[in-house]
C-alpha cells in the first residue's frame, strides 16, 4: 500500500474523533457521571484527554447483553482470557458477568492506560470503577508502526476495524505485547475492593464487546488514538516509498575509488572466508504438478513443447523460495534451528494451490494429487490459517484423552455462563458439531482447537486455532 493510497483512505476517517475534538480534562468528564450513567447519546464522544495529549473516547452505555457472549472476536475473547486469569476470585466474576447483562454499566470512557465508569451495584449504588493496562513506550510505538509500516496487510486490516492474528504475532516477535496477560488489567474502584470486584469486572466485560467492534480503543488504551496513529504510519510509509524511489543520475553520489596498494595492504587483515558448503548429494524432489500436458501432441520433430504457464509458475516459486531461504541462513542462530521436515506430494500441492495459480495450474495440481477443485479448495484455506498443522485437521479423525473433552467442556461452560445461550455441541472422536449445524470445533494433536462452518453441505476451515474452545467457536459462529 502506498503512501498514497493510504492518505486517500486516511481521508475518509477524517473528521471520526478530529472534527469534534474539545479542550478538557478526562477526570472532569466525570464530575457528573453518578447522577446520569445511563446517557443516551449515540456512537463515541471524543475528547482529549488531560496532560497527555491523545484523544479520549466516551462511548454511551451499551444495552443489555441477554442471551449471547460478550465477545465475538478472537481479541476480545483474549481480553476477557486476561480478565479471568488475573482475577482472584471467580465468584466476584460471575456477578460481574450478571450485571454488565442487566446494563448496570454507564457510559465508558476510553483514553492512554486507562477506561472508566460508572457502575450501579445490586442495590443501585454508583460506583465510579477504573481498570488500568500499562501504556507502550515510546521505543515499543515505533518498533509497532515500523512492523505495520512494512505491511500493507496490516495496515488494510486495522483500516477494515479488524485485528489478525498474525499482526499481533508480528507485534510480539518485535518485542510489542498489544493483547493484555495474566495480572495486566489492574483494578480501582469506589467500593474500595483491593481486587477485581464485580464493578470492574462489569466494566471489563462491556470493554469487550466495544473492542469486537473496534480494535482501534485497544490501541487508544496503549497509549494512540486512531488519527495520530493514522498520521505516523503515513508518514512512515511515505519515508519508505522515498527510499525506494529511483534517484536521478545527477543526484547519485560520484563512486569512491581506492587505490591499488590499500587495496593489497588491507588484503593482509581481511579475515579468510568461510569454507564452502557441502555439496548437494542429489537435487531435491519437484513440486508437485502433474496432470494433463500441454500440447497433448508434439510438434514436428517429436519434442514436446513444455506448458509455458506451468514453467512460469515453478520458476516463479522457486524465487521465492530461494530468497525466503536465503533470509533464514543469513539469520542469527540459523546454525542452531532444527531442519524442517519435508512437505509430503499433497501438502506441497496445497502449498503450491494457496499461492493463487491460474485456472489451469490449478486443475493440473488437483489432477495431480487425486483430488478435485473442492477439496482442493479447503485444504487451501486450512493451509493460509495454520500451514501442515490445519491440513492435518483437516482429513484426521482420532479421539482425545478423557481429560482433555473434560478440560474443555469447562471452558465452554465457563464462557457462556447463561445456559439457554450456551451452543449445544455433538462429540464424535476430536470433532464437536453444533446441535444446529452451522459450527463445528476440531480438536488437533497439538491440543489445540479449530473452528470450522458449514458451506454448501460441506465444512470449511473458519479461522486459526486457539488454545481455548470457546474462542475457537466463537470463530465459527463469527459469520452467523
Amino acid at each position: 500500500m502506498s503512501p498514497d493510497d493510504l492518505s486517500a483512505i486516511h481521508g475518509a476517517h477524517d473528521g471520526h474523533e478530529e472534527d469534534e475534538l474539545y479542550d478538557g480534562a478526562g477526570e472532569d468528564a466525570y464530575e457528573g457521571a453518578a447522577d446520569d450513567p445511563y446517557g443516551d447519546e449515540a456512537g463515541t464522544r471524543p475528547k482529549r484527554s488531560a496532560g497527555s495529549g491523545a484523544v479520549e473516547r466516551t462511548f454511551a452505555a451499551l444495552p443489555p447483553a441477554h442471551g449471547r457472549g460478550f465477545a465475538q472476536t478472537w481479541w476480545g475473547l483474549a481480553w476477557l482470557k486476561a480478565l479471568e486469569d488475573t482475577a482472584l476470585d471467580n465468584q466476584q466474576l460471575k456477578k460481574g458477568r450478571k450485571q454488565a447483562r442487566e446494563g448496570a454499566v454507564g457510559a465508558v470512557s476510553v483514553r492512554p492506560g486507562r477506561i472508566t465508569a460508572v457502575v450501579r451495584g445490586r442495590d443501585r449504588t454508583p460506583y465510579r470503577s477504573d481498570v488500568l493496562l500499562r501504556e507502550l513506550t515510546p521505543g515499543e510505538w515505533d518498533r509497532f508502526l515500523d512492523m505495520v509500516a512494512d505491511r500493507a496487510g496490516h495496515i488494510a486490516a486495522l483500516l477494515d476495524r479488524d485485528m489478525p492474528p498474525h499482526l499481533v504475532e508480528d507485534a510480539a516477535a518485535a518485542g510489542v505485547e498489544l493483547l493484555p496477560g495474566i495480572g495486566d488489567l489492574e483494578p480501582e474502584c469506589g467500593c474500595e475492593a483491593w481486587d477485581h470486584c464485580p464493578h470492574t469486572a462489569a466494566l471489563c466485560y462491556q470493554l469487550a464487546r466495544l473492542l469486537d467492534q473496534d480494535p482501534f480503543v485497544l490501541l487508544l488504551l496503549r497509549g494512540r488514538g486512531e488519527r495520530e496513529l493514522l498520521d505516523d504510519l503515513q508518514a512512515r510509509s511515505a519515508v519508505r516509498a522515498a527510499a525506494h524511489a529511483p534517484q536521478r543520475a545527477s543526484s547519485a553520489p560520484a563512486p569512491r575509488t581506492v587505490p591499488a596498494r590499500e587495496v593489497f595492504a588491507e588484503a593482509l587483515a581481511v579475515a579468510p572466508l568461510p569454507a564452502p558448503p557441502p555439496p548437494v548429494a542429489e537435487p531435491g524432489r519437484p513440486p508437485r504438478l502433474r496432470g494433463e500436458e500441454a500440447p497433448a501432441d508434439p510438434p514436428a520433430g517429436g519434442v514436446p513443447v513444455p506448458d509455458a504457464e506451468a514453467l512460469e509458475f515453478l520458476a516463479a516459486d522457486a524465487a521465492v523460495r530461494a530468497r525466503h531461504l536465503l533470509t533464514q541462513a543469513c539469520a542469527p542462530g540459523h546454525a542452531d534451528t532444527p531442519v524442517p521436515v519435508e512437505l509430503t506430494g499433497w501438502q506441497d500441492a496445497v502449498r503450491l494451490a494457496a499461492s493463487a495459480p491460474g485456472p489451469r495450474v490449478m486443475a493440473r495440481l488437483a489432477a495431480g494429487c487425486g483430488r478435485d477443485g473442492a477439496d482442493l479448495d479447503r485444504a487451501v484455506r486450512a493451509w493460509e490459517y495454520g500451514g501442515r498443522d490445519a491440513l492435518a485437521v483437516l482429513d484426521e479423525r482420532w479421539t482425545p484423552d478423557a481429560e482433555a473433552l473434560a478440560r474443555a467442556g469447562a471452558q465452554l461452560a465457563r464462557a457462556w455462563e447463561d445456559e439457554a445461550g450456551r451452543p449445544r455441541l455433538r462429540a464424535e472422536g476430536n470433532r464437536w458439531t453444533a446441535h444446529d449445524g452451522r459450527a463445528q470445533l476440531r480438536y488437533g494433536r497439538d491440543g489445540r482447537w479449530w473452528p470450522y462452518r458449514e458451506e454448501g453441505g460441506q465444512w470449511y476451515p473458519a479461522g486459526p486455532a486457539a488454545t481455548d474452545p470457546a474462542t475457537a467457536l466463537a470463530g465459527a459462529l463469527r459469520g452467523d
